[in-house]
Formats: C-alpha cells, sequence, structure tokens
C-alpha cells in the first residue's frame, strides 16, 4: 500500500518514496474534489457541523497526503524527490485555489455569518469563520471570468517562480566549495570549526578520512560554516572571498534570481490590484496583527532611532581595537564579524568554543523540558521507536500534562546533513488539535535544526546561539501543541497574525539568560563541572553586545521588504540603496545581491511581513517582563504567571486577534519600552 493513503495516525516517514508521491496526489485531489462537491450540492441548513466540520475533514486529506512530500523535501531532499514535488506542485496549487474559491462554501460561510446561530457559536468558531471568508477574498473569491482565470495563473506561476527561487538559492550555496590545505589557511579557527570544516572535506570526497589538524578543510556558504568562518577565520583574504561568495549567491548564470524577483514583485502587484488593494503589502497586513504599513514603519523608524547611534559607537569600537591590533584603516565587511568577535571575547572572557563543551545537546533539551516544567506544568518524556522517521537520528517526545494525561507529541531532526537538508531551523505542524463527533487529535509538531551532529564519543556540542535556538523552536512548538482550543483553523499556532506568531519563540529565548535555568543545563560534557556563575554574568552582559548592529540589520531587510511591496515599480536596487542609507553603518558593496538569496521573502511566505521578526520581538520582551516583575527567582510567582502565559498565548492560539490575547496575559497593549530596556538602548 502507497504509504502516504496508509490513513496512519502519523507519516510513515520511513517508507515514503519519490514513487509514492504522483499516485498520492492524484488520489488525494480525486477525494477533496468528491467532498467539495459534495458540501457545495449540500441542501441541509449551512452550519458549524454541515460546513466547517466537513471542510475540516477534507483539509486533513489535503493535510495527510501533503504535508510529509513537503517535510521530506526540506529534510531528504534528491533529485527524484524535487522532480515529482515540483511536478505534483501545480495541481496541488489548483487545488487549493479551487477549494478556496468555492462560491458555494463562500455563500454556506456567510449564511452561517449573516444567520440567527451566529451569536451561539464562541469566539474561536467565529473567528474560524470569519477568517475563512478573509481567506477566501484573498483567494480571488470575488473575482469572476477572465480576472478570476488571470488570477489563478499568477498564483500558479508565484508558486512555481518561489520554489525556483529556492532551488536557485540551495544549489547556489552547494555550489561554492573552497578546499584548504595549509595550516595558514584556517590559523584563528576553533578545533571545533576546523574538526566541521574536516568533515566537511571528508565527506565531498570519500574515503578520505576526516583530519582537523592537518587538513584538508572544505570551506562552504553553509551557515555554521560561513559563520565560524568569518568569526574566527585570520585570513582575511579569505574572508573576503567568503563574504562576496555569499552576498552575490544565486545573482549569475542559470542560478541568477534577479529576473525572478521582478517577476515576484511584478505578478504580487497584479494580483493586488486584482483584489481590490493598492499594493501588496496591503495583502499581507490584512491578515496580520499590525494595522497598515504606516503602523509597520512606524514601529521600526521608533526603533531605527533608537539603535543608529548606539550602532555608530559599537563600529567605532571595534574599529578601534582592529587598529590597535595593526588593522590599518576602516573596516569593511568581512572584517566586522572578525573583529566584533574579537572585541566580545575581550570585553566578556570567553570564546564560543569555551563555552560548547558544558552544552551537549542531551542536557539542553533535559534543562529546557525542566524550564517549561516548571513555568507551564507540563512533563516532556521520550518516546523514541513509537514513530515512523526519516534518519536515525531524529528523536521522538510526548508531552504529559500534571495529571499524566498525554498532550501533544513531536519529533526533533536536530542535525545538519548539508548534503539533503535545508539550512536554518524550523517548527512544522504534523497534525493540529482538533475535537469533533468521533475525533480526538492531539497535535504533533516538527522540531527542525541544523546543529553539529556527535562525533565519535563527543557528543552534539552547541554554541550558545544555538541553545537560543533551540529554545527559539520549541517556543513555537509549545503555542503548536499547548492549545486549548479544539478547531484546527484557530487551534496552537493556527489563524494566529504571522506577525504574532513568533511571540512564544522570541519569549523562550529569554530564559536562556535566566541564572537557574542556564546553570541548570550547562554542564561540562565530560566533567560534569557546572558552567561558572561569573561567566554566566558575563554571557548575560554579552545579551546587549553589538544590539544597535543587530536591530539596524534587522530593521534594514524589514523597510526594503516593505518598501519593494509599497512601490508601483520598484528599481530593486535604488530601493535597497535609499534603506541602505538610513540603516548601514557601512554601505553596501556595489556587486551586493543579498536579495537573490533573500528566501525569506521571495519563497518563503514574509513577503511584506519581515518585519514580523521585531513586532514579535516587540511583544515578547513586553511579556516576559511580566515575569522579571513576577520575580524571575520566585518559583510560586513564576509558575502563576506561567499559568497565565500558557492559558493566554499558548492556549488561545488564533481563536482571538492577538492583541487581545496579548491584554488577555499582560493587562495592557504592547509597548516597545522592554526591548529597547534589554537591549541596552533605552534612553532613560
Amino acid at each position: 500500500m502507497n504509504p502516504l493513503l496508509s490513513g496512519a495516525e502519523l507519516p510513515k516517514y520511513d517508507e515514503i518514496q519519490p514513487g509514492h508521491v504522483a499516485e498520492a496526489v492524484e488520489k488525494m485531489i480525486e477525494e477533496v474534489e468528491r467532498g467539495l462537491a459534495r458540501i457545495e450540492a449540500d441542501t441541509r441548513p449551512p452550519s458549524w457541523s454541515t460546513v466547517v466540520e466537513e471542510l475540516n475533514t477534507l483539509e486533513e486529506w489535503f493535510t495527510r497526503v501533503w504535508s510529509p512530500v513537503g517535510h521530506l523535501n526540506a529534510v531528504k531532499n534528491s533529485p527524484e524527490l524535487r522532480e515529482v514535488y515540483q511536478a505534483a506542485q501545480p495541481k496541488v496549487v489548483a487545488l487549493g485555489l479551487k477549494m478556496s474559491q468555492s462560491a458555494a462554501v463562500y455563500a454556506r460561510l456567510l449564511a452561517i455569518k449573516d444567520g440567527p446561530g451566529w451569536n451561539a457559536l464562541d469566539k474561536g468558531q467565529r473567528r474560524a469563520i470569519e477568517k475563512s471568508l478573509l481567506s477566501a477574498k484573498l483567494s480571488g473569491i470575488a473575482l469572476e471570468g477572465e480576472k478570476r482565470a488571470r488570477f489563478n495563473k499568477i498564483a500558479e506561476e508565484l508558486s512555481q517562480l518561489s520554489t525556483k527561487f529556492s532551488n536557485n538559492v540551495l544549489d547556489a550555496t552547494k555550489e561554492f566549495k573552497l578546499v584548504l590545505t595549509s595550516p595558514a589557511e584556517v590559523d584563528g579557527l576553533t578545533d571545533s570549526a576546523k574538526e566541521m570544516l574536516a568533515h566537511s572535506y571528508a565527506r565531498q570526497n570519500p574515503p578520505a578520512k576526516p583530519d582537523p589538524a592537518n587538513g584538508p578543510w572544505l570551506l562552504t556558504l553553509d551557515a555554521p560554516v560561513y559563520v565560524a568562518f568569518m568569526q574566527f577565520g585570520k585570513n582575511r583574504a579569505l574572508r573576503e572571498k567568503l563574504y562576496r561568495a555569499f552576498v552575490s549567491r544565486a545573482s549569475s548564470g542559470e542560478k541568477d534570481n534577479t529576473p525572478l524577483m521582478t517577476d515576484i514583485l511584478r505578478l504580487r502587484r497584479e494580483e493586488a490590484e486584482l483584489l481590490g488593494y493598492a499594493n501588496y503589502a496591503e495583502v499581507s497586513l490584512a491578515t496580520k496583527m499590525a494595522g497598515g504599513p504606516g503602523e509597520v514603519l512606524a514601529l521600526l523608524e521608533e526603533l531605527r532611532q533608537a539603535a543608529l547611534e548606539p550602532a555608530r559607537a559599537e563600529l567605532a569600537e571595534i574599529t578601534a581595537l582592529a587598529n590597535a591590533e595593526g588593522h590599518p584603516g576602516a573596516l569593511n565587511h568581512w572584517d566586522v564579524s572578525y573583529w566584533g568577535k574579537r572585541l566580545e571575547e575581550k570585553k566578556y572572557g570567553y570564546t564560543d568554543d569555551q563555552l560548547r563543551p558544558y552544552f551537549s545537546l542531551e542536557k539542553v533539551l533535559a534543562g529546557m523540558f525542566a524550564l517549561v516544567g516548571r513555568i507551564f506544568g507540563v512533563t516532556v518524556k521520550p518516546a523514541d521507536g513509537e514513530a515512523r522517521i526519516w534518519n536515525p537520528d531524529v528523536r521522538f517526545f510526548k508531552i504529559f500534562d500534571k495529571s499524566g494525561k498525554h498532550m501533544a507529541s513531536f519529533y526533533l531532526d536536530a542535525y545538519s546533513r548539508p548534503e539533503n537538508k535545508r539550512g536554518g531551523a524550523w517548527m512544522n505542524d504534523v497534525v493540529g488539535r482538533r475535537v469533533a463527533p468521533g475525533v480526538d487529535r492531539l497535535p504533533v509538531a516538527h522540531l527542525v535544526c541544523n546543529f553539529t551532529p556527535p562525533v565519535g564519543e563527543k557528543p552534539s556540542l552547541l554554541s550558545f546561539d544555538e541553545v537560543t535556538t533551540m529554545f527559539h523552536e520549541f517556543g513555537h512548538g509549545l503555542q503548536h501543541m499547548l492549545t486549548r482550543v479544539t478547531y484546527p483553523d484557530v487551534a496552537g499556532i493556527g489563524g494566529v497574525e504571522w506577525d504574532a506568531v513568533e511571540l512564544p519563540s522570541q519569549f523562550m529565548e529569554n530564559w536562556c539568560y535566566h541564572k537557574e535555568t542556564l546553570l541548570g543545563m550547562a554542564k561540562h560534557y565530560q566533567t560534569g563541572e557546572t558552567l561558572p556563575v561569573e561567566t554566566f554574568e558575563k554571557i548575560r552582559a554579552a545579551k546587549a553586545y553589538r544590539a544597535g548592529m543587530i536591530m539596524l540589520r534587522q530593521i534594514n531587510f524589514g523597510m526594503t521588504d516593505m518598501a519593494l511591496h509599497t512601490a508601483k515599480d520598484p528599481d530593486i536596487k535604488a530601493v535597497e540603496a535609499e534603506v541602505a542609507a538610513k540603516t548601514a553603518v557601512i554601505p553596501p558593496l556595489p556587486e551586493d545581491r543579498f536579495l537573490c538569496g533573500f528566501t525569506h521573502v521571495f519563497s518563503g511566505g514574509y513577503a511584506a511581513g519581515y518585519y514580523s521578526y521585531k513586532w514579535a520581538e516587540v511583544l515578547s520582551a513586553d511579556a516576559f517582563e511580566a515575569f522579571e516583575e513576577a520575580g524571575l527567582d520566585d518559583p510560586e510567582a513564576l509558575a502563576a504567571t506561567g499559568a497565565r502565559f500558557r492559558e493566554t498565548v499558548l492556549g488561545l492560539g488564533g481563536s482571538e486577534h492577538p492583541a487581545e490575547v496579548f491584554k488577555a496575559f499582560r493587562g495592557r497593549a504592547h509597548s516597545a519600552r522592554a526591548l529597547l530596556r534589554h537591549n541596552g538602548l533605552l534612553k532613560e
């Protein structure tokens, strides 16, 4: 039997092959179209059970088949899978449009909203229906004839363009390979970085064995490799070569994303105009917490003004150290990370490599699970072997409440596999919470990271940044898994406005700077010794290091994204230059083509929404401040505040507008003050 059609509670990841995809997608489309026709022809009075529940069942069919395929395309990519994925994608997009553009379903949903039973529905049910109606509007439900046909054509083209954009970035990243053979070329690199580069070389050149001390070493544009070399590689010429390659990824030859960006922006603009909006930013913000482009730009400007002078001062301080150490004159882009890291080490007296031995993945997970036990009253237990997995390294866990009742489960795919796994870190839902007649389904999540795998007897050792990444993704997972809502459209992260969905993830990062939490998990993997308290204090002090420059970089991305999606026919380079003039402490290189690799905006769902990171950071800092006010050293106060956070932010999910959810937790509207204070950017 085709594993994608088995109807199993969880995907049979170990059985799914590229050859299964076409058949399963065809069957799924057949079933969903048949079900949709049945709903459209239904003569019963429209109600929650006769319309929404029926649609949810169809959506489950869709998800059960297509989600595992999309997941494997990201974590177990192969030319065969990519081919069948791309072949099926237009059909899947067409089916999605058919469902969202059903005039009969739209009319039945509208009849529920306008009918006598509307007020008898609870908040979550009403919001699910309102969101469906808005989604239908944004899917072109009101369009007819040529306009509808054109809208559908645009949707298909955009889907193909974004996939091509993403593949070009992936291929261009994989294409860059620089073999280093001289110890002088890796001078300054930490032992763990040399190990990573030596293993990278051995993987690409079997049967070579990795030799971290003597090489060869392979330099790539893979994020962990790139960051490590830019921060620690003494060889300035190699740093420059690597930097130039990174900012010009996918910007030339067959993999040039420049024409794709122009086409994507043009098509998005046309789509917005067909829907009756002035620009694509308005389309994007119709489903966000922010009220409009003006409100977004006001926040970004508030943060920009707070960050600009501190950022300039940070660059001056880094430059002064570089000059004192023999670097002549001003710094260039490929110097800032290197000298910035040297200043950080000088100011705070520790290095990433000194910290790594204290952060084995197992200890980090144990500490993180202990924290959520303390503040949210849940228990996380390993359940390896209870679910089918796509790689032997994948773990499976279950979450239980105080009474021992099973609440949710999640997969953890923690390690980097550059040969077939997308870089970065993310949380995706496998299935969402749903309670309906004959159905009581618990939520299940994927947590995916790209940490250094264990080597021999050495466990996976995380940098401090990777520790915060683990907490971040688990925060997303908690919102998905601890939901109290039972309607899939608004349960967990379902229906949560995009600019509010990062609240729980960024909130969790704050606990990495909490003394009890950090020292509880920072145990040396060989000696068991706890990280010294003085080192913890330095880590906490370093939190605000280069906060101005880091914030300006994010503001640059957010402003560029918003400008590209509000201008009528944007000159991409001119927009970049205009925003850089306000946000860059070092002007970009003339050949900088960073946007060609900007998958978030051009293929990752953040179009006219990149500001969401900063918006949610404001929310998360403000939310964490509630725990600070309660008393971080008071277990009872923390548990009480945690219970309120779990009931509102984590529990309500998308069942209420995020502004109302935030007020229910905090007792007031959000403010940027806590974020600026945490970053040392608040002018008292």
